[in-house]
């Protein structure tokens, strides 16, 4: 993209100032659409309600995309930066007793609530001075990020990103992790890869008096679980992030007096370096299958790459920076977690940013994260995040105009 005069700094300033003069007075009916859509939670697969509520909300032309998904356009043709918010909620049954609480157990326990509220205020603010946004605006409003198939495979395999000139991805994510208004935004990778695994264990049951004449599979599973957390110290330089976790386990039926015929082993890998990625899953397979057969019992491995790693482009981080200090918005260190987010999938083919908003309070003991029941990001958030997206966005315009 050829640099244009609206992307010149004094340009995007007087941008930004009537960008913020528009969102702060708009604020107020974007918190209620939070406090609406917290109140009513849907499940991934099942966000048709929510994308109808922010439709009318953003009082935007948008289309459908990846299922109950919907994506829309303001400003010139051309190159544009999308902004993105997850539409999907939990299976938790809510205890923050806020007034707005939902009661069907569901529950917006990942703050996805703020991010689609922060949105709709952005685009509503956008929507009065169309005519002076230098790139396109992309709203995407995504479903199915908690839960496989995640929503960003479709919308990128959907060809709608290439229609729409998507040049630059933007995301916000509030996170405990991170000082209450501070936003970080550091370069590189800031989560994992992540990739879950099944083993099967198959053998020829039996009395648990007589164990001679059966096949242990119990202990085949046992002594699996047990050696896979050896499989990263030995595998994995130490100085590189790897988590292997087995979070389920199970063998036969509920009795102490049998030899169980089949077990399963379930778990999780979060890698930051493909080389580590692919080693660690051998070393998982070769585990398995070589202590199942030591215990005379077979084993099968099944393994399924879920999300890639999610890294933030270093020159959008170098040009965000300095908006959110423009805007007010403390910058917090770097934040890098083994947590996953499907917006991976965004990151892995455009020059993308995944900014983390912080809800943590100074000096909070046991403090409350994501995916817990009391989780409840407060009202001012909403506000932060809006700005944490128009940075976003013209971070992203002078990205496509160096381009």
């Amino acid at each position: 993209m050829a640099p244009s005069p609206q992307t010149d700094p004094t340009a995007l300033t007087a941008l930004r100032e009537a960008w913020v003069a528009a969102l702060e007075e708009g604020l107020p009916a974007a918190q209620q659409v939070r406090e609406r859509v917290h109140a009513d939670p849907h499940l991934s697969g099942d966000e048709e309600p929510t994308a109808t509520l922010l439709a009318e909300a953003m009082e935007l032309d948008l289309e459908r995309i990846a299922g109950t998904g919907r994506i829309g356009r303001l400003g010139p043709d051309g190159p544009a930066v999308m902004l993105r918010a997850e539409m999907d909620a939990l299976p938790l049954t809510e205890q923050t007793g806020a007034p707005f609480a939902a009661t069907t157990g569901a529950m917006h326990a990942c703050g996805h609530d703020v991010h689609m509220a922060a949105l709709v205020a952005v685009v509503r603010a956008a929507r009065t001075l169309e005519a002076d946004l230098p790139v396109g605006l992309v709203p995407l409003l995504q479903p199915r990020e908690e839960s496989y198939p995640f929503g960003a495979v479709d919308v990128t395999a959907s060809g709608r990103l290439e229609e729409h000139r998507v040049g630059v991805a933007v995301g916000a994510h509030v996170h405990a992790g991170v000082p209450l208004g501070e936003v970080a935004i550091g370069a590189g990778v800031v989560n994992a890869a992540a990739d879950s695994f099944v083993v099967r264990f198959r053998g020829t049951g039996g009395h648990g008096a007589y164990p001679h004449l059966g096949q242990d599979v119990m202990a085949a599973v046992a002594t699996t679980a047990l050696g896979l957390q050896e499989v990263v110290r030995r595998t994995v330089d130490p100085m590189r992030p790897c988590v292997l976790t087995v979070g389920h386990l199970s063998a036969g039926p509920e009795a102490d007096n049998v030899l169980p015929e089949t077990g399963r082993i379930l778990g999780t890998l979060r890698t930051v370096d493909a080389d580590d990625r692919a080693a660690v899953q051998e070393a998982i397979e070769t585990l398995a299958t070589r202590t199942a057969e030591a215990h005379g019992v077979v084993a099968e491995v099944e393994q399924t790459p879920a999300m890639p790693v999610l890294a933030n482009d270093e020159a959008l981080v170098g040009h965000m920076t300095p908006w959110l200090e423009e805007l007010g918005v403390p910058v917090a260190a770097p934040m890098r977690s083994m947590g996953a987010d499907d917006f991976s999938f965004y990151s892995d083919r455009l020059p993308a940013v995944m900014a983390f908003v912080g809800t943590r309070r100074e000096g909070e003991d046991g403090v409350v994260g994501l995916h817990d029941a009391r989780f409840l990001p407060p009202a001012e958030l909403v506000g932060t995040v809006a700005r944490v997206m128009v940075s976003g966005y013209l971070a992203g315009a002078q990205v496509l105009s160096d381009g």
